[in-house]
């Protein structure tokens, strides 16, 4: 039972929708190039997990020319893949052909033992959604011949005892910020924003609202969509008062 009220701002269109997305997914590939100095182009990009991270991920490898796999546990997030023009595939597959591997789950051991196994010689891995226990990585070492730590900085080279090598990225930590510089402020802008606003709401609502988890209010992610839109110099239509009648009202339909 909470003991105060507790606004989800992670579930805020104006958080997900572009802070995971098109943060994630620039920072991910910005900290792989960084890492390795890999030509993307042309590359099989394993994305394990198609949340909004793993869409913004697959958006940005596919804008520089990859051949991008998904692997997923949600048949819809699967479907949704599929659509989008990606290649899904169980992780067991998409092993045994994938130049570089991303997790983005928030789950563990996404890419464990078994494919390792299979893996190519030189096959480059990293995480850019949660802890690194994406990576099982006791057991990479377990079936590792011999470690070599910064071939590249924070770049280690597992040597399998098959004689292929495995390249671990920021010892499996968010590559995004390990590698590279974390999130552009021009796309943080809106989740802080959006977060500062949910913390004044519960502020004017003290009392009011139940110990509970409430949405972030349309009028704060309204506002906050707006703001962003003005600053970018963008500006869209209104509806017309004729318009909202229609759209409020139940008199007319097909």
């Amino acid at each position: 039972m909470l003991k105060f009220p507790v606004i989800a701002v992670n579930d805020a269109a104006t958080k997900h929708m572009f802070d995971n997305r098109y943060g994630t997914g620039q920072s991910t590939i910005d900290g792989v190039i960084r890492a390795t100095n890999m030509l993307i182009a042309g590359r099989k990009i394993v994305i394990a997990g198609y949340g909004w991270c793993g869409k913004g991920v697959a958006l940005r490898a596919r804008g520089l020319g990859a051949q991008v796999i998904v692997t997923e546990v949600d048949p819809i997030k699967a479907l949704e893949a599929a659509m989008d023009g990606f290649s899904v595939m169980p992780m067991s597959e998409a092993a045994k052909i994938g130049d570089v591997f991303i997790t983005v789950t928030g789950n563990r051991h996404i890419v464990r033992r078994e494919h390792f196994l299979v893996m190519k010689d030189g096959a480059v891995i990293c995480n850019s959604g949660h802890f690194d226990v994406e990576l099982e990585l006791p057991a990479l070492q377990e079936e590792s011949s011999s470690v070599t730590k910064d071939v590249r900085p924070q770049v280690d080279e597992f040597k399998m005892k098959n004689g292929n090598r495995i390249f671990v990225l920021g010892s499996g930590r968010l590559v995004n910020l390990a590698m590279a510089e974390g999130h552009p402020p021009s796309v943080m802008d809106m989740s802080f924003a959006t977060q500062a606003l949910a913390t004044e709401y519960c502020v004017k609502k003290k009392g009011s609202l139940k110990n509970a988890v409430h949405e972030v209010p349309v009028e704060v992610e309204n506002y906050v969509a707006a703001e962003k839109l003005a600053s970018m110099g963008i500006k869209i239509d209104k509806l017309s008062t004729a318009q909202e009648a229609y759209l409020s009202g139940w008199e007319h339909g097909t």
